[in-house]
């Protein structure tokens, strides 16, 4: 079935499109984004359980968006009644000008930025999707993770816990001005397993296993399928030992694969950095940083993931662009109002956390390209090395292409073959474009995740995935 649009957004839209008209008489640009998302989340352990129905982006509000002299402000309502319009448009009118004469008092500096363009456009999408968090089977979920953990618990006599949660998002947004009505309903998914186990020696480890997709409950299906090596790879890592710190041939597993996407070249080229000369990545636009067999793709449109959509916060369709191709860095992507300001056209990737903060250039579905090579083609080719298994963290420095992968586990690799030594936990620092031009080598597979979020600094967290194929290249491990 298609994901049925909001029908509180189609009630209070004739009142919405009434308020454009009215704040147009004092302004030369007015937008309105509207969101109305339902969400649920169930997440049961042997020690507690909890059902509720709020997500990382589950929120019902206005945000207006105006121009005039060159400047833009914005004012958010939790609240709008569509037989008042004439009050709310007087209210926006005056708080907007107190705004000014805060700001004039102040001498704060004004950047000023071009008019938005606002060329008719009118879509409509309802994506397809089996079932709606807000009328999923609540009651057969809780059953359904509660039977995962308790086998779980089974399944190993050191285990001490076993987290089953699940979470789904129905998203309608609405998007208008004087010249476009847009308006998107979709649901995403996302679930997780994670076993804990206390070793013989007191050591406590965990693993997980996650599900993702553009698609509604009838994904946590698939949890059943991961729990048994979510249980493996725990058990595992209490068989790890240190790392030697040192230089070392590598292969990353997809899920390591899409950490390095993200974090190497995902906030290092989010354009609002090159406005305010915060990335490295604003000089080296048609210069190589990566090998040959670097390409990757960003954008909402470049895979089906909790990041796709039809277009953004601010009414930019979505895209599918190629930021790196054979290794030249060709472009970055960028939200509409950074776009103005550095002379080009918005890629789709201006995101709000929720209709109450500011629309920033974020990432969405961060991929490397898939090659020709096997895993085992990989592995034999490694004299001295590992193949990197589950994404803890990362972190990058924009300004000077630094990057810091904290990384699960890591597999023994002497002279093509697997030994059967596991070390863990592995820190993998470097400089990007090292890390990307040692990429030697690419399988043909490729996967991408969605469990989590990405926040910009410390704050402003929104969904995003990534994903790729295995990729063999040389890293500094710790």
């Amino acid at each position: 079935m298609k994901a049925p649009f909001s029908p509180y957004l189609l009630q209070i839209k004739p009142g919405l499109q009434k308020l454009v008209r009215l704040l147009r008489a004092s302004f030369d640009y007015v937008s309105i984004l509207a969101t109305d998302s339902n969400g649920l989340t169930v997440r049961i352990s042997q020690h507690a359980r909890s059902v509720g129905s709020e997500t990382m982006t589950t929120e019902r509000g206005i945000v207006v968006r105006l121009y005039r002299d060159g400047q833009y402000r914005e004012y958010a309502l939790n609240d709008f009644d569509p037989e008042q319009v004439q009050q709310t448009a007087e209210q926006i009118l005056s708080e907007l000008a107190l705004q000014q004469q805060i700001l004039t008092g102040c001498e704060t500096p004004v950047y000023r930025t071009d008019i938005l363009p606002d060329e008719p456009m009118t879509l409509f999408v309802e994506k397809e999707t089996e079932q709606l968090p807000e009328t999923a089977d609540v009651k057969a979920l809780v059953k359904k993770l509660g039977d995962l953990s308790d086998r779980a618990m089974s399944m190993d006599a050191r285990m001490i816990e076993c987290i089953a949660s699940a979470q789904s998002t129905h998203v309608c947004k609405l998007f208008l001005t004087e010249h476009r009505d847009l308006a998107q309903s979709y649901v995403y998914s996302e679930g997780v397993v994670v076993p804990v186990i206390r070793g013989d020696d007191g050591q406590i480890q965990n693993g997980y296993e996650g599900v993702s997709d553009l698609c509604g409950p009838e994904l946590f299906d698939r949890l059943e399928d991961r729990l048994d090596h979510a249980v493996k790879f725990t058990t595992e890592l209490l068989q790890a030992e240190r790392i030697v710190p040192g230089e070392y041939e590598i292969i990353t597993s997809p899920e390591v694969s899409g950490l390095i996407a993200h974090e190497a070249f995902g906030h290092g080229v989010e354009m609002d950095m090159f406005v305010k000369n915060r990335a490295l990545g604003k000089d080296y636009i048609g210069k190589r940083v990566g090998s040959d067999l670097v390409t990757m793709h960003e954008g909402a449109l470049c895979a089906k993931e909790v990041a796709s959509y039809a277009f953004d916060d601010e009414g930019t369709l979505a895209g599918d662009v190629i930021e790196i191709d054979r290794g030249i860095l060709k472009t970055g992507v960028c939200d509409a109002l950074s776009a103005l300001r550095l002379g080009i056209a918005p890629t789709g990737n201006g995101k709000r956390q929720n209709f109450e903060h500011k629309a920033y250039t974020r990432m969405t579905n961060t991929i490397f390209d898939s090659g020709t090579d096997t895993l085992e083609e990989m592995i034999a080719s490694v004299r001295h090395g590992y193949l990197l298994e589950g994404m803890e963290s990362g972190m990058e420095d924009p300004k000077h292409w630094g990057i810091q992968c904290i990384i699960k586990m890591g597999r023994e690799i002497v002279d093509g073959k697997l030994t059967g030594k596991i070390v863990a936990p592995i820190i993998m620092t470097g400089y990007v474009p090292d890390l990307l031009g040692g990429i030697c080598m690419r399988s043909s597979d490729r996967l991408t995740f969605g469990n989590g979020g990405c926040g910009k600094g410390y704050k402003e967290w929104v969904k995003v995935s990534d994903g790729g194929p295995y990729l063999k290249t040389k890293a500094r491990l710790g």
